[in-house]
């Protein structure tokens, strides 16, 4: 029964805005209980105790609703999605510069294969610890870790220190898209997890405040070099200033994250460690800030049972991490979704990088590039840019329509990719170029973003960022490759834009046959 302290907090709730209005989701259960939705996968035969208390958790967390707690998540969570793409982007667009000002002696591309093995041992390391030590740790630190390697990369005397801070920089994003979607999925009423679709836009705000800075500093003939021949330090100081001005600006990001927000652990990681009274505490302090009441009590937590299949008897121990990775395959239907899930995130890791890196020297061999001077491709780099920010936007809604849910939502972003990719075949003009590339932009983050929120909404929460990390994981690996490719295939040929075409194929044809649809039900 409420207390008088709930009941007056309840006639006091907050107008928390936009996101508050009932959409997709919440169309369909506005006139439900909490208690009625179902979790992903509850019928799954997992841990009954853990079953138990994810319902009454999720009931907890749908009773609060929205608030300015979620908003602050979204923005916060928000700034690790913008630098893993500001960071992919970042050593794409000051290699070339500083391997001009070191005498071009060395591996052309070995900028981009730091970061990806960094991105990769960071996805791995952020990912598995966050299942081990819990999210918030991870969560406060990545994000420091990456400004910092940035600003000292900025200085680096030579191409192959360049390269060691680069990987660090991508050590320390690398667990970013796992910790962002993990934190703000495990907070979320029901009724909006779209939102964690949404929250993919920030990606491409990533990469269109890169394309500024780059447009800024890397045009200015007196901060860039002409040739290799003549490149001394002082004259080349663009793509340094770059790295300052982006480390300065991911810096602020992880002061951010540790004084707008104190993050508490999650509830729903505390539910494996068994946390309980933690647990309440945690949603009780939120839902008294925010004038919303709470029924969850730690006797109806403990009423449940004890979960005993979320750790190992020793938490820092190599056999905890085997209970990590078993859990990804406790049941059939668990292990085939972490396996097609795996192999979606190892198509588009290797279909979008290998894209980009065979389409300069296409668009090259057919004139494209022809009166194109360095103002104007920094212009169209940014507008392409721009226009990835709309994909997840169009992508949350689509996402909610009964009709279409995750999987079709993915598959059709993956088809229409697919199409422009085979469209790009004709592009003979830097117009058709500017106007491919950001239709292409535009789709593929309908894809990219989605799967970014389906990963960890179909994960267990015992094992979500480990399962999540190996994903992520498999797409930097699949990356390394690509730059290894570019460096000894013929890129002037039609041939790999019809192969990166066919991949998004199968990347539908995956998401079509994945065995969880997480519209309508609560994550696990």
């Amino acid at each position: 029964m409420a207390t008088a302290e709930e009941k007056t907090m309840g006639d006091r709730k907050e107008d928390p805005g936009l996101f508050e209005g009932n959409v997709g989701i919440g169309d369909d259960r506005a006139s439900e209980s909490t208690g009625g939705a179902e979790e992903i996968l509850a019928l799954q035969d997992l841990d009954p105790a853990l079953n138990a208390k994810m319902h009454l958790v999720n009931n907890a967390i749908d009773e609060i609703g929205w608030t300015n707690y979620h908003w602050k998540l979204f923005v916060l969570n928000g700034f690790g999605y913008a630098v893993d793409s500001l960071v992919l982007l970042l050593q794409s667009n000051i290699a070339g510069p500083a391997f001009k000002e070191f005498g071009q002696v060395g591996y052309e591309n070995a900028q981009t294969i730091a970061t990806y093995v960094g991105m990769l041992v960071g996805a791995l390391f952020w990912g598995m610890s966050a299942d081990i030590i819990g999210r918030r740790w991870a969560f406060n630190i990545s994000l420091f870790i990456s400004s910092v390697a940035t600003v000292v990369s900025g200085a680096a005397p030579s191409w192959a220190s360049l390269g060691f801070f680069t990987a660090m920089v991508g050590f320390g994003a690398g667990g970013n898209l796992i910790l962002d979607t993990t934190v703000f999925l495990e907070y979320l009423p029901s009724n909006k997890q779209w939102a964690l679709t949404f929250l993919a836009c920030w990606w491409g705000i990533g990469q269109a405040v890169t394309g500024f800075i780059c447009w800024g500093f890397l045009v200015p003939s007196q901060w860039n070099c002409e040739s290799v021949e003549n490149c001394p330090r002082d004259s080349n100081q663009g793509w340094r200033y770059v790295m300052y001005t982006s480390g300065a600006l991911v810096f602020v990001m992880s002061i951010a994250r540790v004084t707008v927000i104190r993050l508490q652990e999650t509830p729903k990681y505390r539910l494996g460690t068994g946390e309980d009274a933690e647990l309440v505490q945690t949603l009780h302090s939120i839902a008294k800030k925010y004038n919303r009441t709470c029924s969850l009590t730690v006797d109806k937590l403990e009423a449940c049972g004890t979960v005993r299949t979320a750790h190992s008897e020793s938490r820092y121990s190599f056999r905890e991490s085997g209970v990590h990775l078993s859990g990804l395959f406790a049941t059939t239907k668990i292990g085939i979704s972490t396996v097609l899930i795996w192999l979606s995130w190892t198509l588009i890791g290797l279909a979008y990088p290998l894209f980009y890196v065979f389409l300069s020297s296409y668009l090259a061999s057919r004139g494209a590039y022809n009166g194109v001077g360095t103002f104007e491709t920094w212009r169209n780099y940014t507008l392409t840019n721009i226009s990835g920010i709309f994909g997840p936007v169009l992508a949350a809604w689509m996402c909610n329509l009964k009709v279409l849910g995750r999987k079709y939502t993915m598959a059709i972003g993956a088809l229409v990719t697919m199409a422009f990719f085979f469209a790009y075949t004709v592009v003979s003009t830097p117009t058709q170029d500017v106007g491919f590339s950001c239709a292409i932009a535009f789709c593929i983050n309908i894809y990219y973003g989605t799967l970014y929120a389906y990963t960890p909404e179909v994960l267990p929460s015992a094992h979500r960022a480990t399962g999540n990390g190996i994903a992520v994981g498999c797409n930097r690996i699949m990356g390394i490759i690509s730059a290894v490719v570019a460096s000894t295939a013929d890129t002037g040929t039609v041939a790999p834009i019809y192969i990166c075409a066919a991949l998004y194929l199968a990347m539908a044809a995956v998401s079509v046959i994945f065995p969880f649809e997480p519209y309508g039900r609560r994550s696990s």
